[in-house]
């Protein structure tokens, strides 16, 4: 597994528009359509990769405490799925019904959603406020495959919590850690 770090896309950049198919449900969704009133989390992610399975559980037990209270959440995996065929899209549908996720899953074919986004790897997580204004992009939190931190989501559910009490988010954010997303012609 190669340790990759997120490019930290500059706080206050707007949220690149994208259209994407959702694996599970078949539908088309595309940015400008949702209602991200209490704003919108975005996180690149895919099926196989160390770092996600490391904190999937915990993951999916945020986003829907988040939902819950109004957040918008998205994935999408924009791995090449030629060479990563774990990472297709009927196996992103297959994981993400085993896990019982409440966002879609969503499929970045020709990787221009994730080039919009400078996202590098996974898990990377983008969070907008109802402007689209870039809060927040960083780790989950502190743990990493092997290293004994426990999964806890701390400094993504600050960024949220703050988000929702219409707190200023502290300019302060570490890099999330995982693998490269996997280019296609690499």
């Amino acid at each position: 597994m190669s340790r990759t770090e997120s490019n930290m896309l500059p706080l206050g950049t707007q949220a690149p528009d994208f259209t994407l198919p959702d694996t599970v449900s078949g539908e088309v969704v595309h940015l400008d359509d949702v209602d991200i009133n209490n704003g919108v989390l975005i996180i690149f992610m895919c099926n196989h990769c160390p770092f996600v399975i490391h904190v999937i559980d915990t993951l999916v037990k945020l986003t829907d405490e988040y939902i819950d209270k109004g957040v918008t959440v998205m994935a999408i995996s924009s791995n090449d799925v030629e060479n990563y065929p774990q990472d297709r899209p009927d196996k992103m549908k297959e994981m993400a019904l085993n896990k019982g996720f409440k966002f879609p899953y969503l499929y970045d074919k020709t990787q221009e959603v994730a080039t919009s986004y400078d996202a590098a790897c996974t898990p990377d997580f983008y969070l907008f406020d109802s402007k689209k204004g870039l809060v927040y992009r960083g780790q989950l939190d502190g743990s990493r495959p092997g290293n004994g931190v426990p999964v806890t989501g701390t400094d993504l559910r600050n960024a949220l919590d703050s988000l929702l009490a219409g707190k200023t988010i502290s300019p302060l954010q570490r890099p999330s850690v995982g693998c490269n997303i996997k280019w296609k012609n690499e």
